[in-house]
C-alpha cells in the first residue's frame, strides 16, 4: 500500500483547490445576513464544502458558522477541524497574498500555511482513505471552521449542534504533535495620564505589532538620542513636522503573540525610544515599567515557567480614544498554571497611578499524556511516514480548536524549526510538504480507526 502514489494522483487536484481558497480574503469583517463572520469567511466555507462534495464526501453546513464531510459509519466520530479564515495581511508582501504563487517548488499566499493548505492536505486524506476501501468502523470527519483567528465561536456553534468528537486532531500547530497548549489570558490596558496627542498601531491581537505612529508636541525630546537609539537597534523610522507638533512612526516585524521573540513590537521600540531620548510622559514611564522589552510579563510579576514552558506577553494593538489611550495584551501562560493563579498574580502587580487594567478573560491550558493513545497514534503516524524517531512531541504557546472541543491535540501541519511567517507578510509553505502532511494524515486516521 503505496500512499506517495495516491498523493501523486491528486497534486494537480490539490494545488487547484488550495489556489480556490487563497483567493477568497476570509477575514472577519462585519456581519451581514446569513454570515455572522463576514462574507469571506462564509464564501471560504461554501468553497471549501463544494470540493469535498465534488470528493464524494457528505457535506454539513450548520449556519455558515462551520460545516463539515463526513465518511465512514458507526456512532464514534474522528474528527479533523482545520480552519478557513484568515488573519489580515498587512503590508510588504512579494507577490499577491490572495493568489496561490508558486516560485522555486515554495508556495506563497495568506493561508498556505495557517490554515487553508492543512485543510486542503485533510481534505485528500480523506479522499485517499476512501480510495483504500479501508474498514471504516468509525465515521471521520473534517470540520472547516470561519472564526478560529477571532474566538472560535465557530467551533462553539458546533459542539453546541454536533456534540464532541471521540477523537481527533486539528492540523494548526507542529508535528509530530503537540499535547500541551498554554493558558491564553487576553487583558486591556488603560491609561488617561499622558501629554501625548495621539497614538496607533497594529491589526490584531495576537499579532506583534509591526506599524506604529504617534503625534506628541515638538522639542520635547532630544532628536539625536531618539535617531541614535532606533539606528543602534535596526529600527525603521520616520519623523515629520505637523504644525507644533511631531507625527513619528516605527516599523516592526509581525510575528504571531505566541512567539512574541519572533517579531519586533513596534509600540515597544517607539515608546523606549521616546523614553530614551528623554521624553517625559507618565503613559510612557506605566508601559516601560509593566509591558517592558522582554515579552514575559515581568512588569506584572507574570515571569513564570514550568517544566514545559515559560509565560510570554504580547501587545498587539494600541490606540487612543478621547484622551484614553487602550492596548491589549495577549498573554501565553504555562500548561500547569490555571487562569484563577495568573488572575491572583495580577490582582496584586496590577496597581499604577499612570495606567489600569480593564476586563480580563481567559482559556485554560490543554495537556493530554504524551503516551495517551491520542497522543501515541499521531505520534506514530508521523514517525512511520518521515523516518524521525528522535523529535518529540511538544507543548506551544499558540491556541488551537484542540481547546475548544474534546480528544483533539493539534499535529501538524508545520515541522518544527520552520518560520512559516504565519501571521506576517510572505507566508510560504514549501510544496514538498503539501504532499507530506497528505500522508501523515492518512496514516493518522489509519491509526485512529484501531484505537
Amino acid at each position: 500500500m503505496d500512499i506517495k502514489k495516491f498523493v501523486d494522483n491528486y497534486k494537480q487536484d490539490m494545488i487547484d483547490d488550495l489556489s480556490k481558497l487563497i483567493s477568497i480574503e476570509s477575514t472577519m469583517s462585519d456581519p451581514i445576513e446569513g454570515a455572522l463572520f463576514g462574507k469571506g469567511p462564509k464564501d471560504a466555507l461554501l468553497e471549501g464544502l463544494k470540493q469535498c462534495e465534488n470528493l464524494g464526501f457528505k457535506t454539513k453546513n450548520i449556519d455558515n458558522y462551520i460545516g463539515y464531510a463526513e465518511i465512514g459509519e458507526g456512532e464514534e466520530v474522528i474528527g479533523i477541524l482545520a480552519h478557513l479564515d484568515v488573519v489580515p495581511v498587512g503590508d510588504g508582501w512579494k507577490t499577491d497574498p490572495y493568489k496561490l504563487t508558486i516560485i522555486d517548488d515554495v508556495m506563497y499566499g495568506r493561508g498556505v500555511s495557517d490554515d487553508k493548505g492543512a485543510a486542503v492536505a485533510s481534505m485528500y486524506a480523506l479522499k485517499i482513505i476512501k480510495d483504500l476501501n479501508i474498514p471504516l468502523n468509525k465515521r471521520v470527519r473534517l470540520i472547516l471552521g470561519t472564526n478560529e483567528e477571532n474566538g472560535s465561536n465557530c467551533l462553539k456553534h458546533y459542539v453546541e449542534k454536533e456534540g464532541h468528537i471521540d477523537l481527533g486532531f486539528t492540523p494548526d500547530g507542529s508535528f509530530p504533535g503537540v499535547f500541551g497548549e498554554k493558558g491564553i489570558m487576553h487583558l486591556d490596558f488603560h491609561s488617561k495620564s499622558t501629554n501625548i496627542k495621539d497614538i496607533y498601531g497594529g491589526h490584531t491581537r495576537n499579532i506583534v505589532c509591526d506599524d506604529c505612529t504617534i503625534k506628541i508636541e515638538k522639542n520635547t525630546y532630544s532628536s539625536k538620542k531618539l535617531e541614535d537609539y532606533f539606528n543602534n537597534h535596526n529600527i525603521e523610522f520616520s519623523v515629520n513636522e505637523d504644525g507644533d507638533d511631531v507625527v513619528i512612526n516605527v516599523k516592526g516585524i509581525a510575528a504571531h503573540s505566541s512567539r512574541p521573540s519572533l517579531g519586533v513590537n513596534a509600540i515597544t521600540y517607539l515608546l523606549f525610544g521616546l523614553k530614551s531620548a528623554g521624553y517625559q510622559d507618565p503613559f510612557v514611564d506605566y508601559y516601560c515599567e509593566k509591558i517592558g522589552m522582554d515579552n514575559d510579563g515581568k512588569g506584572y510579576g507574570l515571569n513564570i515557567s514550568d517544566d514545559y514552558g515559560s509565560l510570554t506577553a504580547n501587545n498587539g494593538i494600541i490606540k487612543m480614544e478621547d484622551g484614553v489611550i487602550t492596548g491589549t495584551l495577549d498573554i501565553r501562560f504555562p500548561v500547569t498554571y490555571t487562569l484563577k493563579q495568573i488572575n491572583e498574580i495580577l490582582e496584586d502587580n496590577s496597581d499604577s497611578e499612570n495606567g489600569y487594567i480593564g476586563e480580563m478573560k481567559g482559556v485554560e491550558p490543554l495537556f493530554y499524556p504524551v503516551d495517551s493513545p491520542l497522543v501515541s497514534s499521531l505520534l506514530k503516524a508521523y514517525r512511520k511516514v518521515t523516518n524521525d524517531n528522535e523529535t518529540l512531541p511538544i507543548t506551544m504557546g499558540g491556541g488551537t480548536y484542540a481547546k475548544g472541543i474534546n480528544n483533539c491535540i493539534a499535529f501538524g501541519c508545520g515541522f518544527l524549526g520552520v518560520d512559516y511567517h504565519i501571521h506576517d507578510k510572505n507566508e510560504f509553505l514549501p510544496i514538498e510538504e503539501l504532499w507530506l502532511q497528505t500522508e501523515i494524515y492518512v496514516e493518522a486516521i489509519k491509526n485512529l480507526l484501531e484505537v
